[in-house]
């Protein structure tokens, strides 16, 4: 787990959004309208991210289409700590 956050947060160019809205599932779930509103980011931005974090098992979701509410996984959950020192590592927070 600790390898994948790096990489994702600190080690690509997308790392900060994709920091973003972890921060922001970790305290509620939210679609990928809801995120794009809420970070002031484009639609199909957070989507593209979104792709990602599922992709890697850092968040995961739950209904179709629009509807779609995304939620961290258990395994971030369990490791948020981690996720917690790379982000302050890279002073971002």
């Amino acid at each position: 787990m600790k390898k994948i956050l790096w990489w994702l947060i600190a080690g690509t160019k997308g790392g900060i959004n994709r920091a973003r809205i972890i921060n922001e599932l970790k305290e509620r779930p939210y679609n990928a309208h809801q995120l794009s509103e809420k970070l002031e980011l484009d639609y199909k931005t957070v989507r593209h991210h979104i792709k990602i974090l599922e992709e890697n098992k850092i968040i995961t979701s739950t209904g179709e289409k629009y509807g779609t509410m995304y939620f961290l996984s258990s395994q971030l959950e369990d490791n948020y700590k981690l996720f917690e020192d790379i982000w302050k590592k890279m002073g971002e927070n």
